[in-house]
């Protein structure tokens, strides 16, 4: 009730009713001119006639503008799209984590609890940092070092893009080397990086997932200090700009997911993202 509320409040809805209302008013004022003219009287005039206009034109307004689940069906390419509040790691699909070039694992030290990364390491492996090292050493096996450097934990990196698959039961994780990590394990990203590791992400999921559901987070925050220039609702559009881009180029899954902590989830303008995920489809 409290998201409900939060729509309601904003200005787009109002815009959206009062465009939908009048739209039906027009529509319905043509009509009775025209039931007028071919019959030469209508059944109902003056006063009881101008209320039944105004309640079916608020009602269809209403119907038209009132918030939805954030979500767009599209069939070219053949796929949807949602925006959910709630928990990344309870999701009944692929996961996706993000991480640093260089895939460290050390929680607090490098990574932070509270991180998505962090997350994971406890609820997905139970704090056992050295089983999830190994499960990353053997997925980046055969992947190209792009550079080393001197610094406390893991000194090789692979780079903006990379990305280590690892299995989670019956779904896949898929750690997303989306900032770049300095000497003094500082984790840094742009929006170009964000944006290539994206590229290098549907990729993946397209040659792994076998269509099924992708679970994404927020890409942009914490560590990799975007927070300030890609805030969440910017972070979404662009999440799900790359995702289409790539889903028009090849199949990459059936649907994407995106899961939203429910503090920002409460700051999003929803309706801008509705109509945005509408604005994506085949004109």
């Amino acid at each position: 009730m409290r998201d409900l509320a939060h729509d309601l409040r904003t200005w787009r809805f109002w815009r959206w009713f009062l465009i939908q209302t009048f739209s039906a008013v027009g529509v319905l004022a043509v009509l009775l001119e025209l039931t007028n003219f071919i019959f030469g009287s209508l059944p109902i005039e003056g006063w009881p006639l101008a209320i039944i206009i105004a309640f079916v034109s608020i009602g269809y307004g209403l119907v038209r503008a009132w918030p939805r689940p954030i979500r767009q069906d599209y069939n070219s390419p053949n796929t949807m799209i949602e925006i959910v509040k709630g928990d990344l790691f309870a999701q009944d699909s692929n996961i996706v984590v993000g991480t640093c070039d260089t895939f460290d694992t050390s929680v607090p030290n490098i990574i932070a609890k509270n991180s998505v990364q962090g997350q994971a390491l406890e609820r997905l492996y139970g704090g056992d940092t050295d089983q999830l090292d190994r499960e990353l050493a053997a997925a980046l096996q055969g992947k190209t070092v792009k550079a080393t450097i001197q610094k406390h934990g893991k000194t090789e990196k692979y780079g903006v893009g990379a990305v280590a698959t690892l299995r989670n039961g019956s779904h896949r994780l898929y750690f997303l080397a989306y900032s770049e990590m300095n000497e003094a394990n500082e984790a840094q990203s742009t929006p170009d990086g964000i944006w290539r590791s994206l590229a290098s992400l549907w990729e993946e999921v397209s040659r792994t997932a076998n269509g099924t559901a992708v679970a994404v987070p927020v890409i942009g925050g914490g560590q990799s200090r975007l927070s300030q220039v890609m805030p969440a609702q910017d972070s979404i559009r662009f999440i799900v700009m790359s995702f289409m881009f790539a889903s028009r180029t090849k199949k990459v899954c059936d649907q994407l997911r995106i899961v939203v902590h429910p503090r920002d989830f409460d700051r999003l303008d929803r309706l801008e993202l509705q109509a945005f995920l509408s604005s994506m489809r085949p004109s």
